[in-house]
């Protein structure tokens, strides 16, 4: 896996439960601006079961994957476990919306 790939999987996995982050604001901490299509790809070809990929929506809140696509289900409902209210794809982004902290800004997140 190349090396954006991994900061973009290392930030993903930053995102505690019932919080979400969209696929800008993570390219932005890896330090990738303007990478938001390239977290959509690292996602993709993530296959370590262990990274929150389902805490990743789009600017707006909503869940990208199309709905005809088995993931779609997934990410809501992996969402909903955690507690995150969701309403039809979009997610309250007001509540659940992930700031991190200044101490995961200085010393989890690496450049």
């Amino acid at each position: 896996m190349n090396k954006s790939y991994q900061k973009i999987l290392s930030v993903v996995s930053l995102i505690p439960p019932s919080c979400v982050a969209s696929y800008g604001q993570i390219a932005d901490l890896a330090g990738l601006p303007r990478g938001a299509r390239m977290v959509s790809k690292a996602l993709k070809a993530n296959r370590d079961d262990s990274i929150p990929w389902h805490r990743v929506v789009n600017s707006q809140g909503r869940i990208s994957i199309p709905a005809s696509e088995p993931s779609f289900r997934l990410q809501m409902s992996l969402l909903r476990e955690e507690g995150v209210e969701l309403k039809g794809s979009k997610v309250n982004l007001t509540k659940h919306h992930w700031q991190p902290s200044l101490d995961t800004l200085l010393f989890e997140l690496s450049f």
